[in-house]
Formats: C-alpha cells, structure tokens, sequence
C-alpha cells in the first residue's frame, strides 16, 4: 500500500517540498495538498503589490499547477481541524482526508475581536486583500482625497500605512491623509534607530501616528479608541499582528501558547510523529520563533529533508533557526529602511535591496512556465 503524504497549506515554509512534489510520487507517495487558493502570496512582496511596485503575478506562485503537473492532487479547500488518531484531516468542503504522513503551513490569521462591521475593513492576510485594497484606492484617489486607517503599530503597519499613502498619490492621485492607530507606543519592538527613521518618514509625507491608546471598536470605516476619540475613514486596514488560526490545541495536538503547532527541534510533532509543521503555524518548542517569514524559508530545505527520511525510515534532520536576520521594511515610493547588526539605513538603496531579495526568492521557487 502507497504512503499518503499530506501537506495542509500550500506556504512559504513548502516552498522546496511543492518544488519536489514529483520525486515523492515517482516513489510511489499518494500527495495531496490542501490550499485557499490556485495561487500562494509571498507576503513579503505584499505591501509592494498594495504600492503598485508589483503586479499580483510578481509575487505569487501558482501552486495547484505546481501540484497538479508533479501528479499530486490539489485540494481548493481549507484546514479546520484534524484527528490525529484516526489520521484524518478535516477540510471545510472535501471532508476528512486521511494521512500516513502530514505536514502543516497553515499560517496565522488577523483576530478581529474589535471589529463589529465588516464594511471597508481590510485585514492584511490573506494578502490577496491587499489586492482589492489597492483597487479601491486607485479607483477613490482618482476623484478626490481619501481618508484611510491603519489599526496596528508593528512592522506591517508601517508597511501598509506607507504604502498606501504612496498608492493614493499614483496616477495624478488626490492622495490620502492616512492614520495609524499604534497602540502604547509605534515599533515598540523594533530598535530606536528603525523607528526614528520611520517617524521621520512619517512625517515628511504628513502620516499621523496615534499613541499610548488602542482601537476599541472598529465598526465600517469609523474607529473608536479607548480615550474616547472617534475618526471616519473611507477604508480601514487592520493590522494587529497574527497568531495560528485555532486548529490544533482544540484537536487534541500539543500547542504552544500562541495556539501553534508545538514542534520539536525536527519540526515534528513529538506526541504524533507522523505530523511535521513549519511557518507562522508552529510553536519552535526549543526556542520561540517571531512571525517572520525568513524562518518558514530557512525551514524549507529541513521539512524537505524530514518528510523524505520519514517516508524512507532515514535520518531526521534538526532545524536552526540561524543568527540575526536581514530586516528591510517596505515603506513605498521606492523607500526602505534597512536594519542588521546595528547598521540601520533609510531610502532608496534599502529597497532597492529588499527588492533583488524578493525577487530572487520568487525566481528560486517560481517555476519558468509560470508567465
């Protein structure tokens, strides 16, 4: 009987296996892959394609051709649980899908416990929001200036709030008087230096940074803030920061305290080791990991390894997460701001590295084929 290797989520972290997926079937594998959508959005390219730098195309992979041509079978469906004792993964419309081997890179999600109306709300995940986002921009910026919301005070919200301001402006745009709704304090976790920089930023294109107060009710394109303050916009990104949608604790898998996957230094789950994991929907049990995406590329290649050597009773491969990454935040307009080792730089150059980066990442994973 053939092995049944399952992969939920078609994300960063499966870049490299969906690259092998004929090898696992040429070996005699049954491969299904469950995923949102025909195409994967690279998220670090998402702010870009809010700022018009790139086109949907850019910054996608069309997942459900690259399994299909490999001969696995694609799944348009999404997780929502699974029993791990009968070895069955639940879907939303395909029923459960049974496993012999599971990997999962199912992401994270936006809560949205502040929301009350869903009008004119744009959660930054799934990025293709960010799409009809931009749309709408274009289309409202064309006629008149916009009034827009920013509900977060991390690296996305600096992200999407500059970005955005650089979209209403394209195009003889009116432009956008743009608010960021930060919390206690802007970039709280981000060094001095990068957020002075973004301040400044900020400023110069007259973006408001809120402070010291949170949203306390988003309701249409009106947020409500705890001190009292109310403001009307014309749309409104939330960008809260992301933990793992609720799958695994309520399916009787070990969890981190983020909701995540619980994995061990082999991105496998140790009471049920036929089920690996990698991305934003994992808790590192060695050592808790941020939600960036440069650990689901760094797992790529271990995941690869471990599913092989799963299948073939060989070796399992430990993951490290590696030293202090490269930081480059988008802020649209062509402008960065570049962060490592201490070395904090702003403008041009810095996106212009952020951009062979990206680039050469989808150039690495993105079949030819794909035009």
């Amino acid at each position: 009987m053939s092995q049944r290797l399952v992969l939920a989520g078609a994300g960063h972290a499966h870049m490299m296996v969906l690259q092998n997926l004929a090898e696992f079937v040429e070996q005699g594998a049954e491969v299904t892959v469950i995923g949102p959508g025909p195409r994967h959005y690279y998220s670090g390219m998402g702010p870009g394609m809010l700022g018009g730098t790139y086109e949907p195309q850019d910054i996608s992979f069309p997942v459900q051709a690259m399994v299909e041509r490999a001969g696995g079978t694609f799944l348009l469906d999404k997780m929502t649980g699974l029993d791990p004792e009968a070895r069955q993964v639940h879907t939303q419309d395909h029923g459960p899908v049974p496993y012999d081997l599971l990997s999962c890179n199912t992401g994270s999600a936006i809560p949205d416990q502040t929301v009350e109306n869903q009008a004119r709300i744009y959660r930054v995940k799934p990025i293709e929001n960010l799409l009809e986002a931009r749309q709408r921009i274009a289309e409202m910026a064309a006629t008149r200036r916009m009034e827009i919301g920013v509900v977060g005070g991390g690296p996305a919200a600096l992200e999407v709030a500059g970005n955005a301001w650089a979209l209403a402006r394209m195009h003889n745009g009116q432009g956008a008087t743009v608010r960021v709704y930060a919390g206690s304090r802007f970039l709280k976790r981000a060094p001095s230096g990068v957020a002075g920089r973004a301040r400044k930023v900020f400023a110069r294109r007259g973006i408001e940074v809120i402070e010291g107060t949170y949203a306390a009710k988003v309701d249409s394109g009106r947020v409500e803030l705890e001190d009292g303050r109310a403001f009307s916009h014309d749309l409104v990104f939330l960008v809260t920061g992301v933990k793992p949608r609720p799958l695994f604790g309520p399916s009787g898998l070990p969890a981190g305290p983020d909701g995540g996957l619980m994995v061990n230094q082999y991105l496998q789950c140790n009471q049920y080791p036929d089920i690996f994991g990698g991305g934003d929907c994992i808790f590192f049990e060695p050592e808790p990991l941020d939600k960036v995406g440069v650990y689901a590329v760094r797992q790529n290649p271990v995941l690869l390894h471990n599913l092989r050597a799963r299948l073939s009773g060989g070796e399992l491969q430990a993951f490290d997460p590696g030293g202090a990454y490269l930081l480059i935040y988008n802020l649209g307009g062509g402008v960065g701001i570049l962060h490592k080792w201490g070395l904090i730089t702003e403008g041009k150059l810095a996106f212009k590295i952020k951009d062979y980066i990206d680039r050469k990442f989808m150039t690495n994973f993105k079949p030819e084929w794909d035009e």
